[in-house]
């Protein structure tokens, strides 16, 4: 009895000061956020009126929500598969030991150092001044307008900055994985007559599944909650084309003052971000394997 009471006071000695903070600073903002999403509070005022399920009702009826949520779709859909393959294939390679391979992974991994505001700023300018000048180059004439004032390259100017921004982070997990496959299994299956593409889809990727599992759901997240990024690089424009669900909750519950719509959407869209990542954690633990 005693050492049990010892283990639970020397768990909440290290856990409890984490656990308090989450219960204060997520657990309580998230249950208030809920209640908020039944009020008609304006986020501003200092009295507000219990409305039920109206704000719910407006909401799926609130057309530039859904039109911001399938662009979130369709940003997703780009980001998770673009990072998530550029970042296997930067892992496999950098772990076939080549040389100076080390500087490699350092400089894949440094834009994931870089804030996302900061990142923002910096491709605009990429996007707008530098790429510009380049496209007066015949060769190059793919950049000679700015992508971030075309409806239909700005979405795919955000994708290109997320994937370099996370390619490098989720290529550190790939890495543990690859490096975690046995090598005998590697070299008897080579021996085998396995090899290339054949060796990555039928060996490596089945055992390396606990981390595809890991950085699908870290992509998925990332892209369905951008804000930063799309904030600083777009600012939802052009003509309001690239404008996420995370900017539309934040102009409705901020800039517009429908506090209690703008948390009764934001709840919708959680609530459908967790059931994906559920549905997306489930699918792929299925398929894990042991060496």
């Amino acid at each position: 009895m005693k050492k049990k009471r010892n283990q639970v006071l020397l768990f909440l000695g290290f856990a409890g000061p984490a656990i308090l903070a989450f219960v204060f600073v997520i657990g309580w903002a998230f249950v208030n956020g809920v209640f908020m999403s039944f009020t008609d509070w304006n986020g501003i005022s200092e009295h507000f009126n219990v409305v039920g399920l109206s704000n719910y009702v407006k909401a799926f009826h609130d057309v530039n929500f859904w039109e911001s949520l399938v662009r979130t779709f369709k940003y997703a859909i780009g980001v998770v598969l673009a990072v998530n393959i550029l970042a296997f294939l930067l892992a496999y390679l950098l772990t076939k030991g080549y040389r100076g391979q080390g500087v490699y992974r350092t400089g894949f991994f440094i834009p994931n150092l870089i804030g996302g505001v900061v990142l923002g700023i910096v491709w605009k300018f990429i996007f707008s001044e530098a790429l510009v000048q380049l496209g007066q180059i015949p060769l190059f004439g793919t950049f000679a307008g700015n992508w971030l004032s075309d409806p239909n390259t700005a979405m795919l100017a955000m994708i290109i900055v997320a994937v370099w921004q996370m390619a490098g982070y989720l290529m550190i997990i790939y890495m543990a994985g690859i490096i975690a496959v046995p090598k005998d299994v590697c070299e008897a299956a080579s021996l085998d007559g396995a090899s290339g593409f054949y060796a990555i889809r039928k060996i490596i990727l089945p055992l390396i599944m606990p981390s595809i599992t890991i950085c699908s759901f870290l992509s998925i997240k990332a892209a369905f909650m951008v804000y930063d990024v799309n904030l600083t690089l777009t600012a939802g424009g052009p003509y309001k084309s690239t404008i996420m669900a995370s900017m539309h909750v934040y102009n409705k519950a901020f800039k517009y003052n429908d506090f209690g719509i703008g948390q009764a959407e934001a709840l919708i869209l959680f609530l459908i971000v967790a059931v994906i990542t559920v549905i997306q954690v489930t699918v792929t633990k299925k398929k894990e394997v042991e060496a």
